[in-house]
């Protein structure tokens, strides 16, 4: 990443922040290292992120970028990921203002703003810096199965939709397993990991002939020195816009496991009218597309219960256990010691 670890960021979500579409303003607010000012979005009437977060109380929502000048942002970050990673017209104006006045961009879209002569001419003029984090390195390989000979344990998160929780699940369990003595590391493949963990590619953005050989990439200069390689998932197998860069993930990663993530109010894929099936059947469905190059094990399920109370999650973890035979949790409200320890049970 070429953008300063150390920005004083400001999260632009205008009119989608925690309405569906605001995942990276919401994985850089619960785990990234900048510190944050303020998140932008002038329909909020809230007046910090942690009502409606739940975490966040000392960020405050601003209704302009100009409003939060005073809070002195060097680094403007684009918090949406629209369908389709487009730019909105509408937001045009204000990413120059950011440029304007002393901020750099942090692009996470499959629009490529330094690509855009405004835009370019813009930074050039102010001396800013802009970040298309899903820019895809050159010379990727095609996929060969390499990952297959890594000795450390390699999991996967797979999903019976998008936007159910792969990348939190990785995260939380790396940071559980290396508090327990595990050599563990997340592997991000997707723009917000990124910003996150300062490395990775957005397979999504890649070739479709080198998807599954950017994957191995990744496995193979990260897998040395560690004993536990946790891949954060994209899409869904089950998901007629975004499959392929999930099997392109499982032929690249070559897992010895997967956890299965969920939301449990979903029932339609997102963005169709297409039924979501029995996780005991979507487990199946990953496992055999495993076959024959590497076999692979769904041990585990995570659950993304954002919108239930705690005892409403509870009640759908025992249920989901009984359904399935497997473990089950929701890392960010319960931990993720349940799935670590199917994972260490599982080595």
């Amino acid at each position: 990443m070429k953008y300063n670890p150390h920005s004083r960021i400001l999260i632009y979500a205008e009119g989608e922040f925690g309405r569906g579409h605001s995942k990276t303003a919401e994985g850089m607010i619960r785990y990234g290292k900048n510190p944050i000012v303020a998140v932008v979005d002038s329909t909020r009437e809230e007046k910090n992120v942690a009502e409606v977060l739940g975490i966040g109380a000392h960020i405050p929502f601003v209704r302009s970028i100009s409003e939060a000048l005073t809070l002195e942002p060097n680094a403007l970050l684009i918090g949406v990921a629209p369908r389709g990673g487009g730019l909105p017209p509408a937001w045009r104006k204000d990413l120059l203002f950011a440029l304007e006045h002393g901020m750099d961009i942090i692009n996470g879209l499959h629009f490529m703003m330094e690509e855009d002569p405004e835009f370019a001419q813009a930074a050039r003029r102010h001396n800013r810096i802009i970040c298309d984090v899903r820019r895809s390195p050159d010379h990727l390989p095609v996929g060969a199965a390499l990952a297959a000979g890594v000795p450390a344990q390699i999991v996967l998160t797979v999903g019976s939709d998008c936007v159910v929780g792969k990348k939190t699940t990785v995260i939380e369990l790396e940071r559980l397993a290396n508090q327990q003595g595990r050599k563990a590391i997340y592997i991000p493949t997707g723009q917000t990991g990124i910003m996150i963990a300062g490395f990775g590619i957005a397979i999504d953005r890649v070739i479709g002939d080198f998807m599954s050989g950017a994957a191995e990439k990744l496995i193979l200069e990260n897998a040395p020195g560690h004993d536990l390689i946790l891949v954060e998932g994209q899409g869904s197998l089950l998901h007629p816009g975004y499959s392929g860069v999930t099997l392109s993930l499982i032929h690249g990663s070559m897992p010895s496991h997967m956890i299965l993530c969920h939301q449990p109010t979903r029932k339609y894929i997102r963005d169709s009218k297409i039924l979501i099936p029995p996780l005991k059947e979507i487990a199946a469905l990953y496992e055999a597309v495993t076959l024959p190059i590497k076999k692979a094990k769904v041990i585990g399920i995570s659950l993304n219960c954002f919108d239930l109370t705690d005892e409403q999650a509870l009640k759908e973890i025992e249920k989901i256990e009984a359904l399935t035979g497997l473990p089950t949790t929701d890392c960010v409200k319960f931990g993720a010691q349940k799935l670590l320890d199917a994972i260490n049970w599982a080595r």
